[in-house]
């Protein structure tokens, strides 16, 4: 593997990357020293990229790294990375939220206990040889009423710290449980309760449509008068022009900005107004959170790099190491069987079925689906399971999805997949489905193929083979394998529920049949004259030679 880091990091960070066997780490400092386009070179070959905030990996950055397969921000924002052209080349973005969570809620605090004491005017005054002790009487956070707007990671270590502050706490978060909100002694109320009801006012959530400008000249006109305001978050927050209006007219007795539109500030009405203390986004700036958050982020690219677990990614859902270790069966199975159909439609694809049934239906399936959407999607163009429900958008495949988490017989997760397509170029259209479970642990399984129930090994080099329910067919597929060198490895079969009677003449419907026969070969090319010699056997209506490989 090889490791690019785009800017500096901590020791401990280093650490953790070159303590791989044989894993190449790039530094920061390697980098400059190559001068201009020294970091498209090295990017030529790697396998992850780690940045900060300062480098824009923009598509045109991407271009010039066709091998990579991560990029890690360490931090919480990625607005310097274009995650749609990543996620379209398949490169997982992972970021790193809640490692500097109490490094943000501890200057929160702090700059609430400024706020309240006038503490940045108490010091320029002393430094000033001024003695204005009358005129510094502040106030105690003891007994007034923080709002707390978003209740993640650093929003809940804002309130736990506020509350060895005995100040009463109420919240606004629509994606928290409400017993999570108790346990913290924080009381759920709507937005605009938050606005009216709060002393202090703190912001903790990401930006968003519905965000962008939360604190504007009409949520401001509704706050009560003397409200203090602290945004540690994104400065997209606040409606700029309006929280200065509001600080000079008193209806705001203070703010405390930490993050803003444009940064570094170079021009703004808060350098007017001495009661807006002003810090130039270092919410996260601790020695120990810069090394958390190293460590932290070091560690997932490992993982994923290793073990394929993506950890805290933005374009992909995360799973954690248990979890992966649960699933994984089930994402290769899926994949497997989204190759196993990949072939069988005829007409153009327009839409995919997934159905999860049994244990598989009560957890996590995003990686499963989009396992399942790679393999189908396997032979068309460079996909893989971060791009592919990415991909089979943009080709106008609708993706279906149905989870039954109870189910009958005697398997307990079941992956069902169909696949219709629409006619096309004379062919006629319909609908090609199977489904697979996971056996003795890791071991995927063919379960139905188009509503025929064969029970079938899914890896290897199968040949899949549709005939009428005749007697001899079984037979005669074996000797023609037999007579081009091809080991039968496993060989299975099923037929219609209710087949037809058998007849001497093919003239008349005949019953159909289905064999998956699992043949050893060097490469699925060795095995073409068998095929072609299958073929011309009456009885057998279709052969489908396919080779399931990993993804």
């Amino acid at each position: 593997m090889k490791i690019v880091l785009a800017e500096k990091v901590s020791p401990a960070t280093l650490a953790v990357l070159k303590q791989e066997p044989g894993w190449n780490v790039v530094t920061a400092d390697a980098i400059a020293k190559l001068g201009p386009g020294g970091l498209e070179a090295e990017l030529a070959d790697a396998d992850g990229l780690v940045v900060r905030s300062a480098v824009q990996v923009d598509a045109k950055l991407l271009e010039s790294a066709p091998k990579l397969r991560v990029v890690g921000r360490a931090g919480v924002g990625v607005d310097n990375i274009d995650t749609a052209a990543a996620t379209h080349r398949g490169i997982v973005v992972m970021n790193t939220p809640g490692a500097n969570a109490v490094a943000v809620a501890e200057l929160t605090l702090g700059l609430m206990i400024a706020m309240a004491r006038g503490i940045p005017r108490a010091n320029s005054t002393m430094h000033a040889a001024k003695w204005e002790k009358k005129s510094l009487q502040g106030s105690e956070l003891r007994g007034k009423t923080l709002g707390i707007v978003g209740l993640g990671r650093i929003g809940l270590e804002v309130a736990r710290r506020a509350k060895a502050f005995d100040m009463e706490l109420i919240g606004y978060d629509p994606f928290i449980a409400p017993v999570i909100a108790r346990e913290n002694q924080v009381t759920l109320v709507p937005i605009d309760e938050i606005f009216k009801e709060s002393d202090y006012l703190t912001l903790h959530v990401g930006l968003t449509a519905q965000t962008e400008g939360l604190i504007n000249a009409t949520s401001l006109a509704i706050m009560k008068p003397g409200i203090r305001i602290v945004n540690c978050a994104r400065g997209e927050l606040i409606v700029d022009a309006a929280l200065a209006e509001a600080v000079r007219s008193g209806q705001v007795a203070g703010a405390a900005l930490d993050v803003f539109r444009q940064e570094p500030l170079k021009d703004s009405p808060y350098f007017a107004l001495d009661n807006v203390l002003l810090s130039p986004h270092v919410a996260g700036s601790t020695d120990e959170a810069q090394e958390a958050i190293g460590i932290q982020l070091a560690m997932q690219v490992r993982d994923y790099l290793k073990l394929g677990v993506a950890q805290n990614a933005v374009n992909l859902p995360s799973l954690s190491h248990e979890e992966y270790i649960e699933v994984a069966p089930y994402i290769e199975m899926a994949a497997r069987l989204g190759q196993f159909l990949s072939h069988a439609t005829p007409g153009n694809l327009e839409n995919i079925q997934i159905a999860y049934s049994g244990r598989l239906a009560q957890g996590k399936t995003d990686l499963i689906r989009n396992a399942a959407i790679c393999g189908v999607l396997s032979n068309s163009e460079v996909v893989n399971r971060i791009n592919a429900a990415a991909i089979a958008q943009e080709r106008g495949i609708r993706i279906q999805e149905d989870k039954k988490e109870f189910t009958t017989g005697g398997t307990g997760s079941v992956l069902k997949l169909v696949l219709h397509s629409s006619a096309a170029a004379g062919q006629p259209g319909g609908d090609a489905s199977a489904s697979a479970t996971v056996l003795h642990g890791n071991s995927p399984r063919l379960l139905t193929y188009d509503g025929i129930d064969i029970e079938a090994p899914l890896n290897g080099t199968l040949v899949a083979i549709r005939n009428h329910d005749v007697p001899g067919v079984v037979g005669r597929i074996g000797t023609i394998l037999g007579e081009h060198s091809l080991n039968i490895a496993n060989f299975a079969l099923g037929r219609a529920t209710e087949p037809a009677r058998a007849s001497r003449s093919l003239r008349v419907p005949q019953g159909q049949a289905l064999a998956v026969v699992q043949i050893d070969v060097q490469s699925a090319g060795d095995a073409g004259a068998a095929i072609a010699a299958l073929r011309k056997v009456e009885a057998i209506a279709s052969v489908r030679l396919i080779e399931l490989g990993k993804l």
